[in-house]
Parts: structure tokens; sequence; C-alpha cells
């Protein structure tokens, strides 16, 4: 089984450097799809190095068109039987084409989601390889030990060669804090405990995320009208279709992280469009649970929802 792994990356050259380089270590060799969507950065000549070291294919967006938009512009062109998802900023743990692959020999009908986690130190850097800093990450560097600079970086070298000491510095959850990492651990918690409920659709990743590409095409890929939680609504189709969410033990990737999250629960825009498309009370609760999770929450404690079983019986609740 060919996997194809569709990155989408817009204007971070030097992180795709390392993403790529990840990639080409895989103990299973993938067809990578990256989708340029509409980078003015370096990003063309950092692809064109990585080609004699992958079995690359180049998707160019002159003019960015959204995550969305990319994601089903390279699942076009792939030509795996299976599409694993993943972001120009993110790094894959060597392992994980090899345990989506098996995950869907095993269970042909499923949703692969592997374990996301971050690297804190990343955040202020441009180029985590060399320590150089963004424009406005500059103050934040300075007067800092040099020993401590040094943690933060993440060389090819060190991906290629001991990339134990990069997975001994990440942290679950996709972003810092104590929300990610609680969402992180209640997904993977749900999907081991409890595969049949009904809510797990709502567990499935942005990134690190697999699915066949058959069944990618029959549900019309992701809505090109979403940008936010587009993984999710894809995901609840796909469950109309029969799939179900399964966790990847072991398929692990690490955000190197540089922006402050976009906030689900600010950026409304995404509520209207995934709401009309189902009108559902799980859709509608989804909010409610994300803001039950943070530390000082102003959700009334007789109405939090702390978990996707919780979910579940508030949806049914509702109806």
């Amino acid at each position: 089984m060919l996997v194809s792994v569709v990155v989408r990356t817009k204007d971070e050259a030097e992180r795709l450097r390392l993403t790529l380089t990840s990639l080409a270590c895989q103990s299973l060799e993938p067809e990578v799809v990256v989708v340029n969507d509409g980078s003015s950065d370096r990003t063309a000549e950092v692809l064109a190095e990585a080609a004699s070291d992958l079995a690359l294919r180049v998707v160019t967006h002159p003019a960015a068109r959204g995550r969305s938009a990319a994601s089903n512009a390279g699942a076009r062109v792939a030509r795996g039987e299976l599409l694993l998802f993943l972001d120009g900023d993110t790094l894959a743990g060597p392992q994980v084409v090899e345990r989506h692959r098996d995950v869907h020999r095993t269970h042909p009908d499923a949703i692969g989601r592997g374990e996301t986690y971050h690297l804190r130190g990343t955040r202020f850097l441009r180029d985590p390889e060399t320590g150089t800093p963004w424009p406005n990450g500059e103050a934040h560097l300075r007067g800092k030990e040099p020993r401590a600079l040094e943690r933060m970086r993440i060389t090819r070298r060190e991906i290629v060669e001991n990339f134990a000491a990069v997975d001994a510095r990440a942290e679950p959850g996709i972003y810092p804090g104590t929300s990610a990492r609680r969402l992180h651990e209640l997904e993977m918690e749900a999907l081991h405990a409890d595969p049949e409920c009904a809510v797990l659709w709502a567990a499935a990743s942005g990134s690190n995320l697999s699915v066949r590409r058959d069944a990618f095409e029959r549900a019309g890929g992701f809505r090109e009208d979403l940008d936010l939680n587009e993984h999710r609504e894809l995901a609840l189709r796909l469950y109309a279709d029969g799939l179900r969410l399964v966790p990847v033990d072991g398929a692990r990737t690490y955000h190197m992280i540089h922006r402050t999250p976009r906030d689900p629960l600010e950026e409304i825009g995404w509520q209207r469009v995934f709401y009309r498309a189902h009108p559902l009370p799980e859709v509608e609760l989804l909010p409610v649970f994300w803001a039950s999770l943070a530390p000082q929450s102003r959700v009334p404690l007789e109405a939090r929802i702390n978990s996707l079983q919780e979910l579940a019986l508030a949806a049914r609740t509702e109806r």
C-alpha cells in the first residue's frame, strides 16, 4: 500500500526543510506531495533541494487558497491508496508513515488519528536549525544563555541521527497550554477506551490524519469554505459513510510552533458553516466542550462538558 503524505505549506521554508528531512527518514518510504500555497519566501528552493531525497511531487498555487483547498489539491495528484495529511511546520516521527499504513491494513474503514505533540522552544525561531529568530521574536531571545538557545534548535542532523532527543523535548497537544494538553489526553483516551462513542469524529486532528483515498474522494474532500475545524467536519461526513476514527499508536508528530493558535471560540465563522451543513446538537455543543477545559473556565460548573462521552450524552439529551 503506497502512502501519499500531503503537506500543506505557506511561507515557512526553513521549517518545511526540517519537515521534509523527517519524511526522508521514515521506516516506510512514502510519496510526498507538497502544496506550496502561495509562498513568497524560499519554499521553491527548499523543494528543489529535497527532490533528490524524496519521491516528491509539488503543487504550486501562485496565490494562497487556504488549508482545505491546498489539501484537496494535493490529494488530487497523489498516487497513493492512503492519504496522510501533514503541515509544513510539523515533524514526523520515524515510524509515522508505517504505523498509519499498518492501521489501515487492519481496519480498512479507518480514519487514522496519530499522536499530536508540539515543540515549545521553537516559538520565536524563524529558522529552528540556525536559531534565527522571527523579526518580532528577537526581544524574547535577548539575554538568554547560549545553552538555553541551543536547546531550542532543531537541526537536520538531529532528525537524522538522534530523533529520540527531539521526542524527549516534546509535549502533548498541538499547542502549549493546559487546555490543548487536556484536549489531546481526552481525545486519545476516548479513542482507546470507548471506540463506539458516537462523537469520536470530533477527535479528528488537522495534521497526522489519514484516510483511504477512495473514501476521501467519495466524501468530496475538505469543504473549501472551512479553514478551521475542516478536519472535524470531514470526519463527520466520513462517519456517515461508515468509517470510524482509530488511534494510530506510535505515530507521533511534532508541531514547531511559532504563532498564537487560532481560537475556535473567538473565530466563530466556522460554526455557522459547520452547523448549517450539520444541524446537530453535538456540533452546537463543541465550543462548550472546549471552553470547559480552560483552567479558569467561564462555563458554569453544572453546564460543563468534560469528555467526549459527556458530549455524546449532552447531545442525546438535547435531541
